[in-house]
């Protein structure tokens, strides 16, 4: 697939030009936010710092990288994908290691195996007015089970494609898993009447599964 050429408007320096459908289009050039978050941040800061460790590798540890990235490709964007390097790689296992506190590793893991998931289903109750967000569990679910929820959407929204990391899976109890800290630290308590998306994913050594997703609705007391 054909990548568009994007170039400045050279009569009107605020606008750009690119190839379209039907020719040539010129659009607004518009600056994306940049809303410096904490953990926004915090990613920069872990791509700066493996970026810069892969630098201090052995030429052996860096050649280890450069095989075992071959084996991996990269997401697709606009239907292309292709083998990652060894610093892609380096960098994508690395961060996100870092970003749970978890050590770094200077040479490349095995693939990974992951487990059985262990979080089945999302349960939101709503007692006397206190709202309990927690996730069925009935096996452990480790210290790897990463939880990426949604801010509060539209109750009727059926499908959600923003989410964030709110933590780790904590140990349940009595087969359910209590998560409201996690979602409150990160979003706020969760209206009534509102809609939750979460996914859960096991993660082994910096890469992770293919999520499952679960939604609930905050009832009403």
């Amino acid at each position: 697939m054909k990548l568009k050429h994007i170039s400045r408007n050279e009569k009107d320096p605020s606008a750009v030009v690119c190839a379209g459908r039907y020719g040539l289009v010129s659009r607004r050039r518009v600056i994306p936010t940049n809303p410096r978050t904490q953990r926004q941040s915090e990613v920069r800061r872990h791509l700066a710092e493996q970026a810069r460790r892969f630098g201090d590798l052995t030429d052996a540890q860096r050649e280890a990288w450069n095989a075992a990235a071959a084996t991996y490709r990269s997401h697709p964007r606009q239907g292309q994908s292709g083998p990652l390097t060894g610093l892609h790689l380096f960098i994508r296992v690395n961060c996100k290691l870092a970003l749970f506190g978890l050590e770094s590793l200077n040479t490349p893991p095995p693939p990974p195996v992951f487990p059985e998931l262990a979080p089945q289903d999302l349960v939101i109750t709503n007692t006397a007015g206190v709202i309990a967000v927690k996730l069925v569990c009935p096996a452990d679910p480790g210290d790897n089970t990463v939880l990426r929820a949604s801010p509060p959407q539209s109750a009727g929204v059926g499908t959600c494609r923003e989410f964030r990391i709110i933590g780790t899976c904590p140990a349940p109890v009595a087969g359910l898993a209590d998560i409201t800290e996690h979602y409150a630290n990160c979003f706020g308590p969760p209206p009534v009447g509102r809609r939750i998306f979460l996914r859960a994913s096991t993660m082994v050594s910096g890469f992770e599964s293919l999520p499952r997703e679960f939604r609930a609705r905050v009832p009403a007391a």
